[in-house]
């Protein structure tokens, strides 16, 4: 068994943000039902790259689902979800506030039908507050959030992050919320709203610069690849690349001066603790450069590893996908789908020891799961589903 095994969710996300969350979900075992619209489905599916006709874009964030197509501009549709709603545990939508309560399928609505019921949203800025029926992009999450405000070489080129953070750490709140959710539900019966926001994400995640801050009274500016706290902490050109130095500690530091032949900078008081070196950090990152220059990337890794200072290369998605540690770790898998064929992706990051999350089924073709959840769910015949088709409404 799976850790969310018998946990059945009905998923109304399309894009990043919801999908990452129930994706997550599905790989703990959770049955997630896809409901997307007929004929065009999640509007990922449309995103490049392509393997054929199928979106590597979409593989990559709806594995281990299963895909029913309705037209909820339909009351015939809606009536069909409302029928499936006493067997679900979660529903999780990441539309516009106030889309599902149109539709007639909002919390008040859905959880009088299922009193357990979790009822979780994910959105650009939340279900309250003056900027909740505002559009949202991941770009302008990252902006409005601060990120990006202290990302990048320095104050003149603000940088978003290369990765969809806004979304993904969204989804990642939202998983984290509906397991909350459930855990109370577990003691109490009692079901709940969970109203995830991706400003809120990214706010959340600004960690120190926010403490800064507050006791600087100064907005941080981006530094690169330094750490606004620790030294030497950061990137240095080698004879052949890049390496990446975190001397966490002044132990460390000691160690590191040993091993490149400079025992002298441990005693000099510009760079003898962590705050000196911080404070002298322009004198000493020219010193700096000038010891990391002389070896390679692989050279200088295999001699810092052996003193204990931690170190690392700056590797491309080639390199990741490839890299000894990741293999073993199962972080990248291949499944087999039904019509792209063999496929790999990234794999799931939680590793447990009695519910493994190690067996993967692919992203769902569009709808094809229709039939067998409504007659599972929904109680209606063979017969009854072919009329919903015939008349557009699944």
């Amino acid at each position: 068994m799976k850790a969310l095994e018998g946990i059945k969710i009905l998923d109304f996300t399309r894009v990043l943000a919801g999908p990452f969350c129930t994706m997550m979900l599905a790989d703990l075992g959770a049955e997630v039902i896809k409901v997307e619209r007929p004929g065009a489905g999640d509007d990922s599916r449309h995103f490049g790259p392509f393997v054929g006709e199928e979106s590597a874009y979409f593989m990559s964030i709806n594995r281990n689902k299963k895909s029913i197509t309705v037209n909820l501009k339909e009351p015939a549709a809606v009536e069909i979800i409302k029928r499936m709603i006493p067997k679900m545990d979660v529903v999780v939508e990441n539309f516009r506030p106030g889309v599902m309560e149109k539709l007639g399928l909002g919390y008040e609505v859905l959880k009088e039908l299922n009193p357990g019921l979790i009822y979780a949203s994910s959105s650009g800025f939340g279900h309250t507050g003056p900027y909740s029926q505002l559009p949202a992009y991941d770009l302008i999450l990252q902006g409005m959030g601060g990120i990006m405000s202290i990302t990048g070489p320095d104050s003149e080129h603000p940088t978003k992050v290369g990765s969809s953070i806004a979304d993904i750490f969204a989804g990642t709140f939202c998983a984290i919320g509906i397991l909350a959710a459930l855990h109370h539900r577990e003691k109490t019966g009692e079901g709940q709203e969970v109203d995830v926001s991706m400003l809120d994400s990214q706010v959340a995640i600004l960690e120190n610069a926010v403490a800064r801050y507050f006791v600087t009274g100064e907005s941080p500016v981006p530094i690169g690849n330094r750490h606004p706290s620790i030294a030497p902490f950061a990137t240095f050109h080698t004879t052949d690349g890049f390496i990446n130095i975190a001397v966490g500690n002044d132990a460390i530091w000691k160690r590191f001066c040993e091993l490149v032949g400079r025992p002298e900078l441990v005693e000099d008081a510009r760079f003898s603790t962590n705050g000196a070196r911080n404070e002298n950090w322009q004198e000493l990152e020219p010193i700096l450069k000038e010891i990391m220059s002389k070896d390679s990337t692989e050279g200088w890794i295999e001699r810092l590893r052996k003193a204990a200072v931690p170190c690392g290369p700056i590797n491309n998605i080639e390199q990741v996908v490839n890299d000894p540690q990741v293999r073993h770790r199962q972080m990248i898998v291949e499944v087999e789908h039904p019509v792209a064929g063999k496929f790999k992706m990234p794999g799931c990051p939680l590793k447990l020891s009695a519910t493994p999350a190690e067996e993967f089924s692919p992203a769902p073709v569009l709808g094809a799961d229709l039939e067998s959840v409504l007659v599972e769910y929904a109680g209606m015949t063979p017969e009854e589903i072919e009329d919903l088709r015939k008349r557009g409404i699944a």
